[in-house]
């Protein structure tokens, strides 16, 4: 199953997160030599979170991420225990892959 897993723990008022992308993560010319054609690559290219319809984090990515990639990021400022982090990641298709994560 395709998602997101990760966690969130606050701090002395900083909210660090930990989070895995569940994607296999192949680029143009790994899925060339595998299947023959480009297109099947597979990789992540944007992620964001969100946490009370703030955005706290917004990265730009490349088809050179590993297999089931791990992003690691904190903030401060905002958030409290309980809170639920909103996570979304897009892949080279368009496909969405979402997660959220409960501030403890």
């Amino acid at each position: 199953m395709a998602g997101i897993k990760a966690k969130a723990k606050l701090k002395n008022g900083v909210v660090k997160v930990k989070a895995m992308i569940k994607n296999p993560s192949m680029t143009y010319d790994q899925a060339k030599k595998k299947t023959g054609n480009r297109d099947n690559a597979d990789f992540i290219t944007h992620f964001t979170a969100t946490l009370n319809g703030e955005t706290v984090a917004d990265f730009s990515t490349s088809q050179f991420l590993s297999k089931n990639p791990i992003f690691k990021f904190e903030f401060k400022g905002i958030g409290a225990k309980k809170d639920k982090l909103e996570l979304v990641a897009m892949n080279n298709h368009g496909k969405a892959y979402k997660g959220k994560a409960k501030i403890k």
